[in-house]
């Protein structure tokens, strides 16, 4: 087949095949599959930034999640930042955001795995600053992978390294995503296979649910919902986005809260119950059944704030970032908090999350806050709206780290 070069308004000049292509039949049984020759990455839209009156900063995330001043105290736990893109964080940014919010964690040495060689990024401050210091005084690494996969993150090199890396951290915080449908399917096997070896070695992998609602990177006319992938795989836990009002300090399911149904995967035991619920009792107020798979992975699982953030960046405080990127590094450190616990009373890490998640909010519901109100649109529609219990903006909910403190050494 010959290859042509492709240019989008918004994105990179990228190199594609004009048709089908073959492997030798000696070798095609040994290739999972084979990348960059057909399909092209979804381009999302540049997006504009809205400045928020909302202030969230270290302390108010403690004492919203009831943390108070727990820091980590077992030499054995271990958490993690996942990069890609070429999203790198400044060690100055980060002890100036320690001693603008977080004092005690002033001089904490991250430890660097990959490239981290260039101008900060948002992305990657956000979620250093916010793991170290929700997750506190825990060993933290920042693991950044160079290249793309078809112009998109190159997950499978990023799990392929943890696998050849002992000792892995416990905990890894991924703020990136990509529309589900924009990734092939043999690719997503792939990665799910190693996805499913993480939790076998006791690692807890978490991923931001998306920000754009049920619509991915579609145009808003969207005839069907877009899921978020890696979000959408059953082997990870996905962290939607709450916000809080200015005068009441009650979460509700920020807009931007990616969530819905895979189209690759289909729903796991250990949610069908939860899901079932939903889509009874909410039948009212559900989007047209054609707009999604409601028998497919429901995500998010869980949920944390995304609006209103302060990071510092080039030595000055930036108010306003918002995101499930701001979510996931907040829920990965109250993990973090959790398998210290653990670890210190001779347990195991928590490993794969979601099955214990789910078993926790049955058995004790005051181990998350249940946001009730809310929905993240998409697609021309008002998307789903939170509900009592599970639901797809914010899952079971945000943590009560005190309710959860006092249970998890039962499990």
């Amino acid at each position: 087949c010959k290859f042509y070069y492709f240019e989008h308004v918004y994105g990179p000049r990228i190199a594609r095949a004009s048709g089908s292509y073959s492997l030798p039949s000696e070798i095609a049984e040994h290739v999972d599959f084979v990348g960059g020759v057909n399909r092209f990455p979804k381009i999302p839209p540049p997006k504009v930034n809205t400045p928020a009156a909302l202030y969230v900063d270290p302390s108010f995330i403690r004492k919203q999640y009831q943390i108070g001043d727990v820091v980590g105290k077992a030499p054995e736990n271990s958490q993690a930042v996942a990069q890609f893109l070429g999203q790198y964080y400044s060690d100055g940014d980060l002890q100036e955001f320690f001693r603008m919010f977080y004092s005690q964690a002033v001089g904490q040495v991250i430890k660097v795995v990959g490239p981290n060689n260039g101008a900060p990024g948002t992305e990657a401050s956000l979620d250093i600053e916010y793991i170290t210091t929700v997750g506190a005084n825990i060993s933290t690494w920042f693991w950044s992978t160079p290249g793309t996969h078809e112009n998109q993150e190159p997950f499978l090199d990023w799990l392929v390294a943890i696998d050849q890396t002992p000792n892995a951290p416990l905990v890894f915080s991924v703020s990136y995503g990509d529309d589900e449908d924009s990734i092939s399917l043999e690719y997503v096997r792939r990665v799910e296979v190693e996805l499913q070896k993480q939790g076998l070695r006791g690692i807890s992998v978490l991923f931001a649910s998306g920000d754009s609602g049920v619509g991915g990177n579609d145009d808003p006319s969207c005839t069907k919902f877009v899921p978020s992938w890696p979000s959408s795989s059953p082997s990870v836990t996905a962290v939607g986005g709450t916000t809080v009002g200015l005068f009441e300090n009650v979460e509700t399911a920020a807009s931007l809260s990616g969530g819905g149904f895979s189209n690759y995967f289909t729903q796991p035991n250990y949610q069908t119950s939860f899901v079932k619920k939903y889509l009874t009792e909410a039948q009212n107020s559900l989007p047209s059944s054609s707009y999604y798979n409601a028998s497919g992975r429901a995500y998010p699982d869980v949920s944390a704030l995304a609006e209103g953030f302060v990071i510092v960046i080039d030595r000055v405080p930036l108010p306003g970032v918002a995101g499930t990127s701001c979510a996931t590094p907040t829920f990965s450190g109250v993990i973090s908090l959790l398998n210290d616990l653990r670890i210190q009373n001779g347990k195991r890490p928590l490993g794969f999350l979601n099955p214990l998640l789910y078993r926790l909010n049955q058995d004790h519901p005051d181990a998350f806050f249940d946001v009730v109100s809310g929905n993240n649109p998409g697609c021309d529609t008002n998307g789903f709206s939170a509900a009592p219990g599970w639901d797809p903006v914010t899952g079971l909910g945000t943590p009560i780290y005190a309710n959860l403190a006092k249970y998890i050494l039962n499990y």
